[in-house]
Parts: structure tokens; C-alpha cells; sequence
């Protein structure tokens, strides 16, 4: 078997998920994992199929045709083997909360801070949605990240509640279940 991550993204439309999934599954392959969202009118996803060597090529040539077809533009990449097991990865996990007044530069600060103390983000979930009683624009995140072996969490929470007070914004941390 021969592991590939998909992305892809097009205007959003009845029908795209199942015509990737026909395609996967014509060639026989298995939708191992993804994660899917609708953006602004944009359907964009990530996608982990694994097939079978003999039918990778087939697979890969078939994908330009799901643009003239349904207009979903799919790239392909080879997983790493290592990168394809499953398991949970190595390192500490902890779930960041953020909300606050939306202010340029929110993310870039949050990020550079998790950065500097070697974190890795596996997934981040980001909205602005109106204050209560006209009070402005509110921006939230939700965060998981993953610290490397030997990161203390109390120096990531300093790092993040340092600019949480420049940026004025609640921001929470807590480990992973």
C-alpha cells in the first residue's frame, strides 16, 4: 500500500466529497483519514488515502479529471511511512482557548509564542463573530498543540499569558483528554 495526503479545494458544491470518495474507491483505495470545511463559499479538505501500489498511478492520473468534472482541484503528495502510522504523536498535548476583541496580528503573536517554545499546532479552529450588544468584533480560536519531550507547560502558559495581557484577550490552557 502506498500512502498519499490530498488536498483539496473548489467552490463549494453538492456532490464533491462523494465524487473524491468514487474516485478513491474506484482505484481501490481506503479514505484513512481527512479533515473537510466550508469556507466563504470554498470547500477545502485534507485527505490521507492509502492504495494499493499497483493502482497508485491510475489513481494520480484520474485526479485532473475531478476539476473538468466537478471543479475540485486535487494535488496529491506521497506520505512518509513514518508519518502514515497511526498512534498518537510523541510530546505533550494541550488545548488552547482564545477569545477576545479582534485586532490585526492575533494569530502571528499567539503562533510566534507557541513557536518559541518549540510547540507544534495539530490543528487550529479560528472565527470572528459579533460582540453582544454591538460591542465590536470578537475573534476565538481553539488550538491543539503538541510540545516536544522535555517542554515544561508551565513555560508555555507564561510565553502565552504574557501576550494574552498585550492583546487583552481570555486565553485558557488545558491538557488533552
Amino acid at each position: 500500500m502506498l500512502t498519499y495526503v490530498l488536498t483539496a479545494i473548489g467552490d463549494d458544491r453538492p456532490g464533491l466529497v462523494s465524487t473524491l470518495a468514487a474516485a478513491v474507491d474506484d482505484h481501490g483505495g481506503s479514505w484513512v483519514d481527512s479533515q473537510l470545511a466550508l469556507l466563504a463559499g470554498k470547500f477545502a479538505g485534507i485527505v490521507r488515502v492509502d492504495l494499493p501500489e499497483e493502482r497508485a498511478a491510475g489513481f494520480l492520473d484520474a485526479l485532473p479529471g475531478l476539476a473538468a468534472g466537478v471543479g475540485l482541484q486535487v494535488e496529491a503528495a506521497p506520505a512518509h511511512p513514518e508519518d502514515a502510522a497511526d498512534g498518537a504523536p510523541a510530546g505533550t498535548g494541550l488545548v488552547l482557548s482564545l477569545l477576545g476583541q479582534d485586532r490585526t496580528g492575533m494569530v502571528r503573536e499567539v503562533t510566534e509564542a507557541l513557536h518559541s517554545q518549540g510547540a507544534t499546532i495539530d490543528s487550529l479552529r479560528s472565527l470572528t463573530r459579533e460582540a453582544p450588544e454591538g460591542g465590536g468584533m470578537l475573534f476565538e480560536a481553539e488550538a491543539v498543540v503538541r510540545l516536544p519531550e522535555g517542554v515544561d507547560e508551565s513555560e508555555v502558559r507564561e510565553a502565552l499569558e504574557a501576550i494574552a495581557a498585550e492583546l487583552m484577550v481570555d486565553l485558557d490552557l488545558d491538557a488533552t483528554a
